[in-house]
């Protein structure tokens, strides 16, 4: 019996997906028969090269290039392992042996690897990890065949026990299901397995929950002592960006070079990571200069200012926060930027504005704070309907 010859072999099928990519798999020869198994690695034709057997032209060309001889090395041993047992090698064996392999691989380096050579951006990467954080915290090791539709609704009851809002869950959900898709398209799960076939994914409409002026004076007035001090710079970063209306991720991408002078008059020039807008903000003319003094506050080391944990973590200490405040919303860091818009509006300034300062595309994504400012008119002329009813006549 002849030992198995294995080779590399790059779009077997001679037909691209969607992507314009194909895959690479190892062709096994025994017997004048041949077995192909999937590397799990698609690439685009350029990427591959057909001498050489390796991948090139690649961000991550020597990570894969890894990854796939590893696997001809795990494919080799197993072989050995056959021969060791006294087995009669074959395809079909080897095919099985595999087979049986990949229903109990790990899934979390699956998921790490898919995150890690994606093209996200890094705010949304570093989003999808703290999902898988969260899954190696409910369960250290994940296989593929754990991810059932039973698995799943532990999961998301998980999530709910440590008190995660709704739509944080549905985003988590969201997150996991693209990998598992990934999966399957990867033939590591079948498709009739697919756990998000009977699991629906539940949202509830946001609210734009924003800060009242009172609200927000409490939050400036706020001083912490003692074991609360470690939530300084979250509080003081959540204030920054209610004075310049910034979204979490465009605020932890800031660098010194973003806060520049123009006509000697201090400005904040950035880029948005969620639309790729240019935004120009002069930070003197914001909420009477409040960012400069808050800027001013970590000259010494802006960069580390700038420097938050998580977006999930961040927002747990923004409701410890606006307890100690007194406040009875539950906010979280997007507040910020809703309270910004609905200020300005409120007092006074143009919508075409408030749409450049806040790196809006459309001004119909603004014109939602429209409506919140109608209905903070409203609350405040019924808070003073007194003050405003015709006097009695004595």
């Amino acid at each position: 019996m002849g030992k198995i010859i294995y080779n590399l072999v790059y779009n077997r099928k001679k037909c691209l997906n969607k992507k314009g990519m194909a895959l690479v798999q190892v062709e096994a020869y025994l017997d004048r028969k041949k077995k192909y198994f999937s590397t799990k690695v698609y690439l685009k034709p350029e990427q591959w090269d057909t001498k050489k057997l390796v991948v090139k032209n690649h961000p991550n060309a020597d990570a894969l290039n890894r990854l796939i001889y590893e696997y001809v090395a795990m494919i080799e041993k197993k072989e050995l392992e056959l021969w060791q047992q006294g087995k009669r090698i074959s395809l079909e064996l080897l095919k099985d042996t595999l087979a049986a392999r990949e229903n109990n691989t790990s899934f979390i380096p699956f998921f790490k690897q898919e995150v890690m050579n994606s093209s996200l951006k890094e705010s949304t990467r570093r989003n999808h990890l703290s999902t898988l954080m969260l899954l190696q915290e409910f369960k250290r090791d994940v296989i593929f065949s754990d991810l059932t539709f039973e698995f799943i609704s532990s999961f998301e009851h998980f999530l709910q026990s440590k008190g995660y809002h709704i739509n944080t869950i549905a985003k988590h959900m969201k997150h996991l299901k693209r990998h598992i898709n990934v999966a399957i398209n990867k033939e590591y799960i079948e498709i009739q397995k697919y756990a998000f076939r009977k699991y629906k994914i539940k949202t509830v409409e946001n609210k734009h929950t924003h800060l009242t002026p009172e609200e927000l004076e409490r939050l400036e007035k706020l001083r912490l002592t003692g074991r609360c001090m470690k939530y300084q710079k979250t509080l003081d970063a959540f204030l920054f960006c209610c004075y310049a209306g910034m979204r979490y991720s465009d605020f932890i991408n800031l660098s010194p070079d973003s806060i520049v002078d123009i006509h000697q008059e201090t400005w904040l020039l950035y880029k948005s990571i969620k639309t790729g807008t240019e935004v120009r903000l002069p930070l003197y003319l914001l909420f009477g200069g409040k960012g400069l003094v808050i800027l001013d506050k970590y000259r010494d080391n802006i960069q580390e200012f700038f420097h938050l944990r998580d977006n999930s973590n961040v927002n747990k200490d923004l409701i410890i926060i606006s307890r100690l405040a007194g406040l009875s919303k539950k906010i979280s860091f997007h507040t910020a930027r809703h309270t910004n818009a609905t200020l300005l509006i409120y007092n006074g300034v143009n919508i075409t504005t408030v749409q450049k300062l806040l790196g809006h595309k459309s001004v119909k994504t603004t014109q939602v704070y429209t409506n919140i400012m109608d209905m903070t008119i409203v609350h405040d002329l019924e808070k003073n309907h007194s003050l405003l009813s015709p006097h009695k006549k004595m």
